[in-house]
């Protein structure tokens, strides 16, 4: 398997944790509160809210797989 990706369980991927990489905005921890899913139920984004702002930021989920941007957990 490539070390730098991530592996990501699209049905667990809801209430789970992200450390950016590169901090959004001064925010390093995030949660996913929200998946969003096309017609046919795959999901295509997700919504991450900071965990200390509660600020939130859309994403397409797959960029959660780049280890270069996105590490699963809290670090």
């Amino acid at each position: 398997m490539n070390k730098s990706v991530n592996s990501i369980n699209p049905a667990k991927l809801m209430l789970s944790k992200w450390t950016a990489v590169n901090p959004l905005d001064k925010q390093k921890h995030f949660l996913v509160t929200r998946v969003s899913e096309d017609d046919q139920n795959k999901i295509v984004a997700c919504t991450l809210e900071a965990v200390l702002t509660h600020k939130e930021y859309e994403c397409d989920w797959r960029e959660l797989k780049e280890r270069n941007r996105w590490l699963a957990g809290w670090h």
